[in-house]
């Protein structure tokens, strides 16, 4: 069966035909074969899903989409990673619940979900007891997600634009926003929040258990277009879900090939690429105080761009951010 759904791939929206499973890459850049960049206990992620103990992220390599500014760029479009077996990945899950983490949090793995639905139920039935997290783009047929219906708990998708201008500029798929919009409501509908109070040594905070959190990165000069995304949000999601807004956006010091450079380049220009400064923060929140969303999560304005990750490394992101568990290029890396 999983086999078959790689030949003539139709996996996500895309519907690129490629026999994947002969070993050519599909849009993807990825063929069968499921490969890793890094896994790690994670603390920048939205406090439901970090709580004590940091989520358990496996960052999949490759992507549905190319986002001309994606952070992750060296494993989602560049391919860097290495391919795994289903019991190297059931031990790598294992590995980051003996460490204390609060979820198994699945980063960009929308091109492999007949893999991936296999190899976290034998994660499952190899004794992984906590949440499975499931962080992607949005941009996902109902159709494979189906295949992770009952395996999956929490839903972390990203709605990226409402415009479709904007999605065909930045990520060469005018489609995104009515894609998005389908995956989301499915998410939204299959799983209904469950939130509980944890302690740990006196402290108390909040863990979701099953649910869905919809992030939304807003972008410099668009902030009609992060009203218009609200504006959805609210008379789609709000009371079923979490929000979080994310002020984040930081330029990236792109590498790679002169043709690819010049991609980037031209594709940027669609918006202002710089931080989000003080006025459009202080328009965010007043914007947010005007929605009276019921569960909404929102960062704190910060020039500090050292977040930024590094694949190459072994600890891709600042030590005050994630601890790593497995690499890439030196498979387990902490006891």
């Amino acid at each position: 069966m999983e086999s078959n759904l790689y030949s003539k791939c139709s996996q996500c929206p895309r519907n690129c035909g490629t026999d994947r499973s002969s070993g050519k890459c599909g849009f993807c850049r990825e063929s069968e074969d499921l490969k890793i960049a890094t896994a790690c206990l994670h603390f920048g992620e939205e406090p439901l899903i970090t709580v004590f103990g940091g989520s358990g992220t496996i960052f999949v390599t490759g992507c549905t989409l190319r986002c001309s500014f994606c952070q992750n760029y060296q494993i989602s479009q560049q391919g860097m990673g290495k391919s795994v077996s289903r019991d190297e990945f059931v031990e790598m899950c294992l590995k980051l619940q003996s460490l204390g983490a609060e979820n198994i949090n699945i980063v960009t793995g929308s091109h492999h979900i007949p893999k991936l639905s296999g190899f976290l139920m034998a994660a499952r039935n190899s004794g992984l007891m906590i949440p499975i997290t499931w962080n992607s783009s949005g941009y996902e047929s109902v159709e494979s997600l189906e295949l992770l219906k009952g395996i999956v708990d929490i839903w972390l998708p990203d709605y990226k634009t409402v415009n479709s201008i904007m999605s065909k500029e930045l990520f060469d798929a005018e489609d995104y926003p009515s894609v998005a919009k389908k995956a989301i409501r499915w998410m939204v509908n299959n799983t209904p929040m469950e939130i509980v109070e944890v302690e740990k040594n006196g402290e108390k905070r909040e863990k979701m258990m099953k649910g869905t959190i919809v992030r939304h990165l807003v972008l410099p000069g668009r902030i009609e277009d992060t009203k218009l995304t609200l504006d959805w949000l609210k008379k789609t999601c709000d009371g079923k879900s979490c929000i979080s807004l994310m002020s984040q956006y930081t330029p990236v010091p792109f590498k790679g090939s002169a043709e690819e450079l010049a991609w980037r380049k031209k594709s940027l220009g669609a918006f202002q690429n710089r931080l989000i400064n003080t006025e459009e923060d202080k328009a965010l929140r007043k914007l947010i105080d005007s929605y009276d969303f019921e569960y909404l999560f929102y960062q704190d304005l910060s020039d500090d761009t050292s977040w930024l990750p590094d694949f190459n490394r072994i600890q891709p992101f600042s030590n005050a951010l994630a601890k790593p568990v497995w690499h890439w290029k030196d498979g387990m890396v902490s006891n």
